[in-house]
């Protein structure tokens, strides 16, 4: 019988002062976090040959599949349904989005060894962790990761049709070397949701944060102008769901980078010994500094991996209220 398959494989113009909503103290994170989104359509990741030949039609990486024969596609599920009842004309006319622009190809249905072939890799939704950075007590708006959510195999960032934050639990850790940044391994627990993801930016995921507030002390947001060279620390997890307490040193601070606004290195031995240095999964650990909210570690120093960067608090703050 004949069968489908498709393969499923982060002068002087004067302007009134624009008040944003976030509050001056706020709760830090630190706890790490779940991660599932679901893709607006269903992601190009790659594709496969056929007889020695690429299928691609118009497409590339990182392309958004919308509708198949002028039909809707948002999920996976969908896509291999309109595709299959589409065998018998041995073609799909797909439309998709690149750069918020919408297109359409043609793409033919290869019969190979008893199966019906696209020879797309496509996937629609992405799993993973981070950390929390804060919650606004009074807008119960979160902020997370400090830095965009890229799909891997694109280099695309995700575009977000639904998503949601969850509970998890940190089971291990394999260690950084230099060259070879770690990662924080987890098990997960998909329904104990704490909230759900509005947006995937440039700095960071945000949305509302919808369970129990975290029993925590207020920490206040520091000004850019009072983050000073020297030391700071960090909240983060390595093991269960605890969070800890890790120093660091401020080595400068770059005003101009939109998200490498802290440079700094782990000073906190600890830390050092039990993960080699900053690890995959701790993007958006908390950053303070004199009992204040300073910024989130973003990226880790590939080689240097006791080194890293981070975002500045208060563009992490305005970009959830925006």
């Amino acid at each position: 019988m004949k069968k489908y398959i498709i393969s499923i494989l982060c002068g002087l113009l004067l302007f009134p002062k624009i008040s944003l909503a976030y509050s001056d103290y706020i709760i830090p994170g630190g706890e790490t976090l779940g991660i599932d989104i679901k893709s607006n359509g269903v992601m190009v990741i790659g594709f496969y040959k056929i007889n020695g030949k690429y299928n691609k039609g118009d497409l590339k990486v990182g392309d958004y599949i919308t509708k198949i024969n002028g039909q809707n596609t948002e999920d996976l599920e969908t896509l291999t349904r309109k595709i299959e009842e589409a065998v018998s004309s041995k073609k799909v006319n797909i439309t998709f989005k690149r750069n918020n622009k919408e297109h359409t190809t043609t793409i033919e249905l290869i019969y190979d060894n008893n199966t019906y072939k696209t020879g797309l890799y496509v996937k629609d939704n992405i799993t993973g962790i981070g950390t929390l950075t804060y919650v606004d007590p009074n807008t119960k708006i979160y902020g997370a990761l400090g830095h965009e959510i890229i799909e891997s195999s694109s280099n695309s960032i995700v575009e977000i049709k639904t998503g949601t934050i969850f509970e998890n639990k940190i089971t291990s850790i394999n260690k950084s070397a230099n060259g070879a940044p770690g990662s924080k391994n987890a098990k997960f627990y998909f329904d104990n949701v704490y909230g759900d993801i509005k947006k995937n930016t440039k700095y960071g995921i945000y949305g509302n944060y919808s369970t129990t507030l975290p029993n925590k002390e207020l920490l206040k947001v520091a000004e850019n102008k009072d983050i000073k060279v020297g030391e700071a620390y960090i909240y983060t997890v390595l093991e269960d769901q605890s969070v800890e307490k890790f120093t660091i040193n401020i080595n400068s601070i770059n005003e101009d980078s939109y998200i490498k606004n802290l440079i700094f290195t782990i000073t906190d031995e600890r830390l050092i010994s039990k993960t080699g240095g900053i690890v995959q999964g701790m993007s958006g650990s908390p950053i303070m500094q004199e009992d204040k909210i300073i910024g989130a570690v973003t990226h880790v120093m590939i080689d240097d991996v006791s080194s890293g960067y981070g975002i500045f608090i208060t563009t992490m703050l305005k970009e959830g209220e925006s």
